[in-house]
């Protein structure tokens, strides 16, 4: 049973931030930072450069793929769930930046969690 728990983890990890980067990055949503309307905006609302939103979509869309793969391939999984993990504790911190009431990251509190444990299971 908790060698299950990885792959697990991977899926919805990898899942969830297709979900975030793929299809709904222009939704509304009431995780959204301030008052941003979409994702894009919900950088600017952090005070980040345009060029950040576009890197970070890009390595949390390339790392969802290789948490996926993972399952099949899993030396690409560490580093991929430990770029994650480091992704998710910046939105953790844009979150309280900008003041925003926990529920606002619990999501983004969720995937660090799940990432940092992915991260201790596929280096044990």
């Amino acid at each position: 049973m908790a060698d299950a728990i990885g792959p697990l983890l991977q899926v919805i990890v990898g899942l969830g931030l297709l979900n975030v980067w793929l299809l709904r990055r222009t939704s509304a949503t009431a995780y959204r930072g301030g008052d941003a309307k979409n994702l894009k905006d919900e950088f600017a609302t952090y005070g980040l450069p345009t060029p950040v939103f576009y890197i970070v979509g890009s390595l949390k869309v390339v790392c969802a793929g290789l948490l996926l793969a993972g399952v099949m391939f899993a030396p690409v999984v560490l580093p991929a769930a430990a770029v994650v993990a480091t992704l998710m504790l910046g939105a953790v911190v844009m979150h309280l930046k900008v003041h925003d009431p926990v529920t606002k990251y619990v999501p983004a509190a969720l995937m660090l969690a799940m990432s940092a444990a992915i991260c201790a299971t596929s280096s044990a």
